[in-house]
């Protein structure tokens, strides 16, 4: 009795295994996923090892990408021969051949040294909206920070701008209920991006909103790496805040920003009303509008990450600057968990003699993070790298190759920010730009010791290779 019942259990189990192979290989070609090499072998294991937890965990975080190459790609510029026209236009080429749109001219920039100085370029920005005000975050803080948000937000309301708040929803998860039906009551607008039990079986439960906007009139943008938290501000009594980078321009990125947080918006399921269809874009600021003392040239371009974007657009942009750098990268991140090509970039310019710089903390707010890094960070000095470690959190992101191209924004360097979430950086490729972030980057960290890793034990680097491997989707 007991052998047949076991062949057919055993049957159904490879069955099962079977369907669950099919269902993922079908779903990543018909969806055009084109998933990472580890990524595909991490679902593939997964599924066959342990079918009955990988195949739900599919189902639920399976989708990496909506929009779907191009067969036919349509430049807006001329083609371009990097070795004669130097590193500024390999980026801008490499970025027009992924259908990313080119170059604008942005004025009025201002990058924000301190936690003070973005609280007052947010705060200058959001009253300075007279028709409508539009903000993202993936976390809107639970505290005193986001209490003074909500304020200026419901001002501004009152005063008959339409405003609208675009929360994600696994950021935000801690964020007050009561604030929130504040914000309402007052007239904002609040959605929440792809709340985790709507239609969790679209595989969407792990494509997260990691982009930080604030959108006045469409013309004028704040934007870069801090959450509206009192930590990346000014911190909270006996915490000091975070290191951290953001900035505020104004010109056609902001108008830019505008149409990805419109896309946003249509993504979100919040409450429906009766304007909640986008509002017409806003008239450019004719030039003669920009404050005396700033550049009106100031050349930067949008690189906005993540499952909205055919390509894996600031990963390309990256690769791509790291091989042609000659002289020096510098780049500061919380996370540093790259994936081996990204890694062997890295590593290949420290061998060529470019001086390559990577500033993480010490130690992040997220251990496993902190785990994983620990064979990159090894092999990055060994290449001849230099690694500091910033004894608080720092949770800025910027990365500047060869006095030719500063990025900043929310992209982290790990695979998550890379090839996941929904993130914007910035390319800024004015000398001043880049001399001003260059100057922040050297500032706070140049006196820092450098890091000198020790050889793990075997069993430290067994467990970095599991952390790094399982944690490559989540």
């Amino acid at each position: 009795m007991d052998s047949p019942l076991a062949l057919l259990a055993l049957v159904s189990h490879f069955a099962f295994v079977l369907a669950g192979l099919l269902i993922y290989a079908v779903g990543t070609h018909a969806r055009g996923q084109r998933r990472h090499p580890s990524a595909a072998l991490a679902w593939v294991l997964t599924i066959a090892l342990l079918p009955y937890v990988g195949l739900p965990l599919y189902l639920l975080l399976g989708t990496r990408k909506f929009a779907r190459p191009s067969h036919i790609l349509q430049h807006t510029m001329p083609a371009l021969r990097p070795q004669e026209d130097g590193l500024q236009a390999c980026a801008i080429a490499t970025l027009d051949g992924m259908g990313l749109a080119p170059p604008a001219t942005s004025r009025q920039v201002r990058f924000h040294a301190d936690g003070q100085a973005a609280w007052d370029g947010l705060a200058i920005l959001i009253n300075s909206a007279r028709e409508q005000l539009d903000i993202s975050t993936f976390v809107l803080g639970n505290d005193a920070l986001g209490q003074r948000v909500a304020r200026l937000l419901s001002e501004r309301a009152a005063a008959g701008v339409r405003v609208r708040l675009l929360l994600d929803s696994v950021g935000s998860w801690r964020t007050s209920v009561m604030l929130v039906r504040q914000l309402r009551a007052a007239g904002v607008q609040v959605h929440w991006f792809m709340p985790l039990l709507h239609n969790p079986l679209r595989g969407r439960v792990n494509l997260r909103n990691h982009r930080k906007l604030a959108i006045a009139d469409g013309r004028r943008l704040w934007s870069g790496g801090r959450n509206l938290a009192a930590e990346y501000f000014n911190g909270e009594p006996r915490q000091k805040p975070w290191i951290d980078l953001s900035f505020t321009l104004a010109g056609a990125l902001a108008a830019q920003a505008q149409d990805l947080f419109d896309s946003h918006w249509r993504y979100s399921r919040g409450p429906r009303v009766a304007d909640d269809n986008p509002p017409t874009p806003a008239a450019q600021e004719s030039p003669e509008q920009a404050t005396p003392g700033y550049p009106d040239q100031t050349l930067t371009q949008m690189v906005p990450s993540g499952p909205d974007q055919a390509e894996d657009t600031f990963y390309g942009l990256l690769l791509t600057l790291l091989f042609r750098a000659e002289r020096r990268v510098l780049a500061v991140t919380p996370y540093f968990v790259p994936d081996d090509s990204l890694l062997t970039a890295l590593c290949l310019a420290a061998r060529r003699g470019v001086q390559v710089e990577l500033v993480v903390p010490a130690r992040s707010n997220h251990r496993l993070a902190d785990i994983a890094r620990a064979r990159a960070l090894r092999d990055l000095v060994a290449a001849g790298g230099q690694v500091r470690l910033a004894p608080g959190m720092v949770h800025a992101k910027a990365v500047v190759v060869d006095d030719g191209v500063a990025l900043t924004g929310s992209l982290n360097i790990d695979s998550r920010s890379l090839f996941l979430n929904f993130e914007l950086m910035v390319a800024f490729y004015g000398s001043e730009d880049i001399e001003a972030v260059t100057q922040w980057i050297d500032g706070n960290f140049h006196d820092l010791p450098l890091h000198q890793p020790a050889p793990p034990s075997l069993l430290r680097d067994i467990a970095e290779g599991l952390v790094r491997w399982l944690g490559f989707q989540i």
